[in-house]
C-alpha cells in the first residue's frame, strides 16, 4: 500500500425509511462532515448517479494537468489553480453511502446494485432477519461494511466506520498522479515508516487535501481554511544536487553545508514554479529512515497569492452546507 498520492474530504449519505431514525443519524454524526439525508431509494440513486457524472468530470480536469505537464507545463501552479477554479464542488462529492437494508420500496441491496459505477464506499444497516444477506453481500463486494442496527453502541460503531472509509484514495486519482512519480518515488512512499510519518504529519498541521507529485518530489497541502503548503521531499541522495544548486545561486555557505547534511531544505524548485512572488527560504528538516531509504522533508508555507484561501475552503463550504434537514415529501 503507498501513501495517497491525493486525498480530499467527501461526503456521507444517509438513506433510511425510518425518518426519526434518520434524523438521529444527522444529529449524531460528527459536525465536519458533510451529510446528506434521504427517505426514499430513488431521491438517493439518482443524486450519486449525478455525483458519478461530476467525478468523472473532476477526474478528466486532473488528468488535462498531467497532459499539460507533458507538454512542458510545471505541476504546481496547474494544481493550485485547479482549486481556485473548482471553488468547494469537490467537497460535495460523496465518499460514503450508509443504506438500511429493510425498505418497502426497494432492499438497500437492490438500491446499491442500481450503483455499480459508484465508486465510493457503501455501508448497509440490517436488522437481524438480514446479516446472511449482508455476509454474503460483502463476499461478494456489493458492501465495504455492514453494521446490525441492534449495536449496543451504533452511533460509535457507524462513526468509526465512516471514518475509516471516507479517506480510502480513489483509485483512479492513485493511477493519474502516479504518472508524475519515479519508481523509487514510489518504493519510498511505500515504506511502512515513511507512509506513517506522513500520515501523522499531514494530521498534525491540520491538513485535509493533499497532492503528491514527483515533478518536484513533494507534498501539495491544504488546511480547512484554504490555505496552502509544500512539504518538500528530498531523497539522502539528491541532497548533494539540491547543494550545489544553492550555492550556485549564492546561498550561505553555512545554509549549503546544512542542506548537504539533510538539516535544511531550501524550496528553490517552489521558487521556479511559482514564479518571482514567492521568495526562496531555508527551512527546518526532518528525516525519515525505511526499509526503501532514508527521505528528508521541510514544510514551506505558499502565501495567499497562490492559496486558494476561505472564500472556497473546506470550513467555509461546510458553512454554506452543514444543516441537516429531513427531504421534504
Amino acid at each position: 500500500m503507498s501513501f495517497p498520492l491525493y486525498r480530499r474530504p467527501g461526503g456521507v449519505i444517509f438513506l433510511d425509511d425510518d425518518p426519526d431514525y434518520l434524523e438521529m443519524l444527522g444529529e449524531v454524526m460528527p459536525p465536519d462532515w458533510p451529510v446528506q439525508l434521504f427517505l426514499r431509494p430513488i431521491a438517493c440513486i439518482d443524486l450519486l448517479k449525478q455525483d458519478t457524472a461530476q467525478r468523472e468530470k473532476d477526474a478528466w480536469a486532473q488528468q488535462e494537468i498531467i497532459h499539460r505537464w507533458r507538454d512542458g507545463a510545471l505541476l504546481i501552479p496547474q494544481i493550485l489553480r485547479y482549486w481556485q477554479d473548482d471553488g468547494a464542488a469537490r467537497f460535495g462529492l460523496v465518499q460514503v453511502a450508509v443504506v438500511d437494508y429493510a425498505m418497502p420500496a426497494m432492499s438497500g441491496l437492490r438500491m446499491l446494485g442500481e450503483l455499480r459505477d459508484w465508486p465510493g464506499s457503501r455501508i448497509l444497516l440490517t436488522g437481524r432477519a438480514d446479516e446472511q444477506l449482508a455476509v454474503s453481500a460483502f463476499n461478494r463486494g456489493l458492501i465495504n461494511q455492514f453494521i446490525p442496527k441492534q449495536s449496543p453502541d451504533l452511533r460509535a460503531g457507524l462513526t468509526r466506520a465512516v471514518e475509516d472509509l471516507r479517506p480510502q484514495p480513489d483509485r483512479r486519482h492513485q493511477q493519474i498522479w502516479c504518472a508524475t512519480l519515479s519508481p523509487g518515488q514510489l518504493a519510498l512512499l511505500a515504506d511502512p515508516a515513511i507512509f506513517q510519518a506522513l500520515h501523522d504529519l499531514a494530521q498534525r498541521q491540520g491538513w485535509n487535501e493533499h497532492v503528491v507529485i514527483g515533478a518536484p518530489f513533494g507534498m501539495l497541502a491544504l488546511n480547512a481554511r484554504g490555505q496552502a503548503s509544500w512539504l518538500q521531499l528530498e531523497p539522502a541522495g539528491s541532497l548533494g544536487e539540491l547543494a550545489e544548486m544553492a550555492l550556485s545561486q549564492g546561498w550561505d555557505p553555512r545554509v549549503v553545508q546544512d542542506v548537504r547534511s539533510g538539516s535544511r531544505l531550501i524550496d528553490l524548485e517552489l521558487q521556479l514554479a511559482l514564479g518571482a512572488g514567492h521568495r526562496p527560504t531555508a527551512g527546518e528538516a526532518f528525516a525519515v529512515t525505511g526499509a526503501a531509504g532514508r527521505l528528508h522533508a521541510a514544510i514551506f508555507a505558499i502565501g495567499e497569492p497562490f492559496s486558494p484561501g476561505l472564500s472556497t475552503s473546506y470550513a467555509r463550504f461546510l458553512d454554506n452546507h452543514g444543516e441537516r434537514r429531513l427531504p421534504e415529501d
